[in-house]
């Protein structure tokens, strides 16, 4: 059975710095999932249960994630199935029986955690994350009302009374730089840290495409027509259960009108300004003419990759 794992990690780019949530080393085992002898095998003393403070993550003195064992879980708690660890230990997380504390955007715990967990971990931290999250939130089927259970290891819910299966969603996101004459156009939301500007963002919508989600976002927020998107980099992000698809494109005209209802402001800043911004984050400052977005978040990657690239 060993040989048919895999390590996520090993997909990820050598040449770029790591991307915050990806990267784990836990095999989600795909092929177990809906063999409950299978999964019951994994539960023995060595299985781990990770362990969250709601949706916060709990760290050990050490700066780690802290791992319990099924002996300290919840006997009224689901528990839900994130795969084998390189030690081919089972690992699993706790639904708690209550609604989880704390609400879905990233509170100072999360923060903290990007900030001090290794690329593996935050990137079990962050599945684990997601899934609590959507699970506590539906446990009642959306076809007819009544209450949903557990199936599938946790990668699914069936209502008790249709049979309507339900599974965990990532809402995709666009989020792009755009390029006009050497310049990089970037834009604030009021709820940014001061001086602070990052790439314009915005959720695919039904029935259109990654590039024109890219188009009507740059459109919509700051009156910029684009062109030639091409796609970078993506990554999770489970404040609930996003993914972000980083992009950059092109603009013919600078012309910018902001829609103030999404943006406070938006700027084209020259590549001498965005080195300085991206070199100020390291030393934990700002640059001359702009905050850049801190080194976890897809958007610096975007930033980096533009410079880079020349």
């Amino acid at each position: 059975m060993s040989s048919r794992f895999w390590r996520p990690a090993d997909v990820l780019s050598a040449t770029r710095p790591p991307i915050a949530f990806a990267g784990s080393r836990i095999d989600r085992a795909d092929h177990i999932r809906a063999d409950p002898a299978a999964i019951a095998a994994l539960q023995t003393a060595g299985a781990r249960v990770l362990r969250l403070d709601g949706l916060d993550p709990v760290l050990t003195e050490q700066g780690g994630l802290d791992w319990g064992t099924l002996a300290d879980a919840d006997r009224g708690a689901e528990l839900i199935f994130l795969g084998i660890d390189e030690a081919q230990r089972g690992c699993f997380v706790e639904v708690p029986s209550d609604a989880p504390s704390g609400g879905p955007h990233a509170g100072p715990a999360s923060w903290n955690a990007m900030s001090v967990l290794e690329a593996g971990e935050l990137a079990a931290y962050g599945g684990a994350r997601a899934l609590v999250s959507w699970h506590a939130r539906h446990r009642f089927c959306s076809f007819c009302g009544q209450p949903t259970v557990l199936a599938k290891g946790g990668w699914q819910r069936t209502c008790s009374a249709c049979s309507s299966e339900h599974f965990p969603r990532v809402d995709p996101v666009t989020i792009m730089t755009v390029e006009h004459d050497g310049r990089l156009l970037l834009g604030r939301q009021p709820r940014f840290p001061a001086g602070r500007y990052s790439a314009l963002a915005g959720f695919v919508e039904p029935g259109e495409t990654i590039e024109e989600a890219v188009a009507r976002e740059t459109f919509e927020e700051a009156g910029v027509r684009v062109r030639d998107v091409e796609y970078v980099a993506s990554q999770p992000w489970p404040f609930p259960s996003s993914l972000m698809i980083g992009c950059h494109a092109y603009a013919d005209d600078p012309a910018i009108t902001i829609d103030t209802t999404e943006l406070e402001d938006a700027r084209w800043f020259t590549r001498g300004e965005v080195v300085d911004a991206l070199g100020a984050v390291g030393r934990g400052e700002s640059g001359r003419a702009f905050g850049a977005p801190p080194a976890y978040a897809v958007a610096h990657l975007l930033l980096r990759w533009w410079v880079e690239r020349g």
